[in-house]
């Protein structure tokens, strides 16, 4: 019993690290893909064409050394930081209103189809970044014929390409 207890508790803990990644979403959902934790965020727009997901976010005044752009299970994972300026506070002068918010900010946007990652380009303009990524042509559900080969066969002859399955529904 006593080499069950080690395994017993790393379960439990990846558990309670799975029900605090499910509220951690679900609280990212509630503020329309926010993060409940940082002090702003950037509004974003997504758009879908046939062949690519364009999200734009906007950044401005943000360093663009600071971002970070990441793709990861199925989500748009846009970090950076924007700073105060410090020349506003040249000469002595005090901020009389402060209106713009700073700090970190996270921001998570569910890409709702699978892409290419590795074909993503990322771009910041004028205080817009944009984001294309390139859709996969297969998505999931469409029957794709893959080619079945046999010792000695070797690579399929050139110009030979699996046709689409097509389905009877006759």
């Amino acid at each position: 019993m006593r080499g069950r207890r080690p395994a017993a508790h790393l379960e439990v803990a990846r558990i309670q690290s799975e029900v605090n990644r499910l509220f951690e979403a679900l609280l990212r959902l509630r503020e329309g893909g926010r993060s409940p934790v940082s002090g702003w965020s950037p509004a974003v727009d997504v758009a879908e064409s046939a062949t690519h997901l364009v999200v734009e976010a906007e950044v401005p005044g943000v360093d663009p050394a600071s971002l970070e752009v990441i793709t990861r299970g199925g989500e748009l994972l846009l970090r950076g930081r924007r700073d105060p300026s410090v020349e506003r506070l040249r000469d002595g002068a005090e901020v009389l209103h402060d209106e713009r918010e700073y700090g970190i900010f996270e921001r998570v946007i569910p890409l709702g189809t699978a892409v290419n990652t590795r074909r993503a380009r990322a771009r910041l303009d004028r205080g817009v970044l944009r984001v294309e990524l390139p859709k996969v042509e297969n998505r999931r559900g469409e029957a794709v014929r893959i080619p079945v080969e046999t010792p000695g066969d070797g690579a399929r002859p050139a110009g030979r390409e699996a046709a689409p399955v097509t389905e009877d529904r006759g």
